[in-house]
C-alpha cells in the first residue's frame, strides 16, 4: 500500500502500529514509564502509618506506605526471599510490618529485613541488603511521585518544568493550594485504548465542538478547536452567564483562597508527562493518573479536588464532577471508537493533524527522541 505526501497544511502522525505493537509498548514501559517521574498515589488516601497502596508503573508492582515517622516510602513489592509478590492487594493496612504470604519473611515500614523463619540461625544474614528494594519518591501537589530509574532526573526540571511551561509563571500553579484540597469524589475508569491516545485527545480541542456539548457551553471558545494548551499561559475563559465550572453553568464554591484575580473565571489544563493530566478552575482542582497497562488498555484514575471545608461540610459536588466526569465519558469512548482502527490498513501509515493540533506533532517527536527512533 503506498502513502501518498502529506499536504503542506497537514502534519503525519505516528503509524498505527504504535498504538498496536506488544513491543513498542515494551519498549514505551522501560524508556517512559520505568524512566520518568510516575504519579502513583495520592498521600492522603495513605493517612495513618502501615497504610499501604500497590501501583503498576511499567512492568513493575510498587509499593507505596507511610512509615512510623510518617513519610511515605516506595519499594518494589517483591520479597526478597524468592520473588514473591509482598502485598496482593491493591491497598491495605498493616500494624508494624509487611509479612511475606509465601514463606513470612517480614519487613519493616522503612523496608528493612526484620524477621523470617530460622533467620536467628543465619547470623551472616545483612538486614539491610536483603531488606525491600527502595524507589525513588517526591511529593508534589499532594501526590507521591515515583522513579525507578537507578539516577533519577532532576523533579524540578521535568515535572515541575511542565507546569511552568504551560503556566508561563512558577508560582501559578501554587495559587491553587491542590496539596492541602480534600478528596470530592474519585472515578475510575478502565479504558480500553492505548494510553497515548488518551494524551493525543486531551491535548488538542478539535473534537470538543463535536462531542462536548456541555464543555463548550461553559468554556465557549473551545467550539472554535483551540485547546488550553495551545498558547501558553492561557486559561480558557467562562462564558458570559457561566456562574462556576459546573455540568449547567450554576455557581460552584467559593474561588481557592490563593486564586489570582487573573485566574478567575478560567480554566487551565497541564500535560505533565508520561501520566498526568492536572485540570485547575478557580474552586477546585481536577487531576488524572494514568496507568497504561497494555498496548490496548489504559486505567484512568481521576480526582475531583475541593476547599476542605467544603467536603467537611458535605456539600453536593455532583454538578461540579459531573461536568468533567461527562468529558472523561465522551473522551475514553472516543479513544476506544479510535483504537481498533489503529491496526487497520487504511492507518498503517498513520493519519494527520490539522494545525491547530500541532502539540500532538511536537508530542511525537518527544516520544520518538525517547525511544531513540526518528520520525517515520
Amino acid at each position: 500500500m503506498t502513502t501518498t505526501p502529506v499536504s503542506p497544511s497537514l502534519i503525519a502522525t505516528l503509524p498505527g502500529r504504535y498504538y498496536t505493537d506488544p513491543e513498542v509498548f515494551r519498549r514505551e514501559q522501560e524508556a517512559l514509564l520505568e524512566s520518568m517521574w510516575f504519579c502513583a498515589v495520592r498521600g492522603a488516601d495513605l493517612d495513618r502509618p502501615g497504610a499501604f497502596r500497590t501501583v503498576q508503573v511499567g512492568r513493575e508492582s510498587v509499593l507505596v506506605t507511610r512509615d512510623r515517622t510518617g513519610a511515605l516510602r516506595a519499594f518494589l513489592n517483591v520479597c526478597r526471599h524468592r520473588g514473591a509478590r509482598l502485598c496482593t492487594e491493591e491497598s491495605g493496612e498493616v500494624r508494624r510490618s509487611l509479612q511475606c504470604p509465601y514463606h513470612a519473611w517480614t519487613y519493616g515500614l522503612d523496608g528493612k529485613l526484620v524477621a523470617a523463619p530460622d533467620l536467628t540461625k543465619m547470623p551472616d544474614v545483612d538486614r539491610d541488603r536483603y531488606g525491600l528494594v527502595k524507589v525513588a519518591l517526591r511529593e508534589w501537589l499532594g501526590y507521591a511521585w515515583v522513579c525507578l530509574a537507578d539516577e533519577p532526573p532532576s523533579f524540578e526540571e521535568t515535572v515541575q518544568h511542565a507546569a511552568v511551561e504551560r503556566l508561563g509563571d512558577p508560582a501559578a500553579i501554587e495559587h491553587y493550594g491542590t496539596e492541602r484540597l480534600a478528596l470530592g469524589k474519585r472515578v475510575t475508569y478502565d479504558v480500553r485504548a492505548n494510553w497515548k491516545l488518551i494524551v493525543e485527545n486531551f491535548m488538542e480541542c478539535y473534537h470538543c465542538a463535536t462531542i462536548h456539548p456541555e464543555l463548550t457551553e461553559v468554556l465557549p471558545e473551545f467550539a472554535d478547536g483551540y485547546a488550553a494548551q495551545y498558547y501558553v499561559g492561557h486559561g480558557a475563559e467562562f462564558g458570559a452567564g457561566v456562574a462556576g465550572f459546573t455540568v449547567d453553568g450554576s455557581a460552584g464554591f467559593g474561588r481557592l483562597p490563593e486564586v489570582a484575580e487573573e485566574q478567575d473565571r478560567r480554566y487551565y489544563a497541564i500535560t505533565v508527562r508520561p501520566n498526568v493530566f492536572v485540570n485547575l478552575v478557580p474552586d477546585h482542582v481536577i487531576l488524572h493518573r494514568m496507568f497504561p497497562l497494555a498496548e490496548d488498555r489504559t486505567v484512568v484514575e481521576c480526582d475531583w479536588l475541593y476547599a476542605p471545608e467544603v467536603v467537611a461540610s458535605g456539600a453536593d459536588v455532583s454538578k461540579s464532577a459531573e461536568l468533567f466526569h461527562r468529558v472523561n465519558v465522551q473522551d475514553f469512548a472516543a479513544c476506544e471508537r479510535t483504537q481498533p482502527a489503529m491496526s487497520s490498513r487504511a492507518y498503517r501509515g498513520g493519519g494527520v493533524l490539522v494545525p491547530t493540533e500541532h502539540h500532538i506533532g511536537a508530542f511525537h517527536g518527544w516520544l520518538l527522541e525517547k525511544l531513540g527512533e526518528q520520525a517515520p
